[in-house]
């Protein structure tokens, strides 16, 4: 069952939504800094005043998580990224990317903007706290130098996490734009920071389990079970999330793998642009069973006729009207050559709004390929389980 979310604001024009777990770590980050952290910290007060500033604090953390999104946000906008939203949740934040980043130098300056944003938060905080030490310690400020003191380690620790070189930790997506640079090849790289991200999340894992084991034996302190616990809930995400971005990249993977040449309709019929829309449907959408054909002349590709634009002609009309007249004008995005990968083929078609494309070379056209070709290609080869579906 999904969780709802609830939109609570906009920055820098992205909307910024509150997942419902985020209730459950927040209750749980009051509930620990007013009844452990707090107590220790500052003796002797009432209990709702530790209640009311664990809530504070808890707020303000989630608040230092939402600028390391907003800084992640920021250089991805400078790219021309779209942010959809920007969700806070149980274990943090996510910036909601609209496409990938363009090279390995913009994959680095997104992730690393983050951890930046909570290094200077973190060295703010602190400093702050000495300075109303030095200025205010004795008058009554011991709550803000402790405040300040807290912010300031948090955020030194979420930046220093996210550093961890492991997909999709900021410190993967860093490790990715390296191996993209080194290797040339955007989906290997995330197969393989993923891959870093899984064993970071075991060894988490691991460690979360042996502070608690240890805990229960009596040789590190009871407290350290809370730490291990954590550790293994964030160990388990990272690993979950690692598995799953390697998964979507092994059929890009395959994909990449595998010429045009290999997938293309070597036999293509093309018509003219002056024959009638009925003649068109009679001679070769009927009789050749074709969905998509290019619309030539004198060796020259003028557009692209299917079916989609044949239905949208009244039946009355297709007499009347001549291919020309309905066709899809061509565009240098509707030609490509046949050793280009069918990654790179889908991702023409994706970017262009074009369902299939004409193969050509030496100024020839020896092709076609269309999404419905991929889609039976994958399937004889058994992807359909990888999670690969064409859209015919």
């Amino acid at each position: 069952m999904a969780f709802p979310n609830w939109k609570i604001g906009h920055a820098l024009g992205i909307p910024i939504y509150l997942h419902a777990s985020w209730f459950a770590v927040f209750f749980f980050l009051t509930w620990s800094l007013a009844t452990g952290y707090l107590p220790e910290t500052m003796p002797g007060l009432p209990v709702p005043r530790y209640w009311g500033m664990g809530g504070v604090a808890a707020l303000l953390l989630f608040l230092s998580v939402l600028l390391h999104e907003l800084g992640h946000s920021y250089v991805a906008l400078r790219y021309q990224i779209p942010i959809k939203q920007i969700t806070l949740f149980i274990f943090g934040g996510m910036a909601h990317m609209g496409k990938e980043p363009p090279s390995p130098r913009a994959e680095f300056l997104i992730a690393i903007a983050g951890p930046v944003v909570s290094l200077i938060l973190g060295a703010g905080c602190f400093g702050g706290s000495l300075a109303v030490e030095s200025l205010f310690a004795q008058s009554g400020a011991h709550g803000l130098i402790v405040l300040g003191s807290l912010l300031g380690m948090v955020n030194v620790q979420l930046g220093l996490f996210n550093l961890i070189p492991g997909f999709p930790l900021d410190g993967g997506r860093i490790l990715r734009a390296g191996l993209w640079a080194r290797n040339k090849n955007f989906d290997r790289a995330t197969s393989q920071a993923a891959l870093a991200g899984i064993g970071f999340g075991v060894a988490l894992g691991l460690i979360g389990a042996t502070m608690i084991v240890g805990a229960w034996s009596g040789v590190l302190e009871q407290s350290i079970a809370t730490n291990g616990s954590w550790l293994i809930f964030i160990g388990t995400f990272l690993f979950a999330a690692a598995l799953a971005s390697r998964r979507q990249a092994a059929p890009r993977i395959l994909l990449a793998s595998v010429t045009v040449r290999q997938v293309m309709v070597h036999r293509v019929i093309t018509l003219l642009p002056d024959m009638s829309v009925q003649d068109a449907v009679d001679h070769h959408f009927v009789a050749q069973g074709g969905g998509e054909f290019p619309v030539c002349e004198e060796g020259k590709v003028l557009g692209l006729l299917t079916v989609r634009e044949v239905q949208a002609l009244p039946t009355a009309l297709w007499p009347w009207r001549l291919v020309r007249e309905i066709m899809r004008p061509t565009s240098p995005d509707f030609r490509i050559p046949p050793d280009w990968s069918i990654m790179q083929a889908m991702d023409r078609m994706a970017q262009s709004g074009w369902d299939c494309l004409v193969v050509m070379e030496h100024e020839q056209i020896v092709g076609l390929i269309t999404r419905s070709a991929i889609a039976q290609y994958l399937q004889l080869r058994g992807s359909e389980s990888l999670g690969v579906r064409g859209e015919g």
